[in-house]
């Protein structure tokens, strides 16, 4: 990625991850299921699936700058796809 450090880049896939997976668990509750069982998922683990769509996001931000679509798409691809990935997470059985 021009102009932005790998290290850099992993801490900010990081942080974007997390932040996205606590601003979704605040916001979107306990799923059905987590409901009917008195179930609580963690901050923790809605964390980590934030982190892990964040870094498919941003991978496939990487193929979109090699089109020419911007310096840093890689950053709007890790919060989109740390967004979705916790939305199919939540949403598929």
């Amino acid at each position: 990625m021009i102009g932005t450090d790998p290290a850099t880049a992993f801490i900010l896939v990081i942080v974007i991850g997390v932040a996205a997976g606590m601003v979704f668990d605040r916001f979107h509750g306990p799923s059905w299921l987590a409901r009917q069982f008195g179930a609580q998922r963690s901050s923790a683990t809605t964390s980590l699936v934030g982190v892990a769509g964040a870094f498919i996001g941003y991978h496939l931000g990487l193929m979109g700058q090699m089109i020419g679509l911007g310096a840093y798409i890689g950053f709007t691809g890790a919060a989109l796809g740390a967004a979705i990935i916790l939305w199919l997470w939540r949403h598929l059985p």
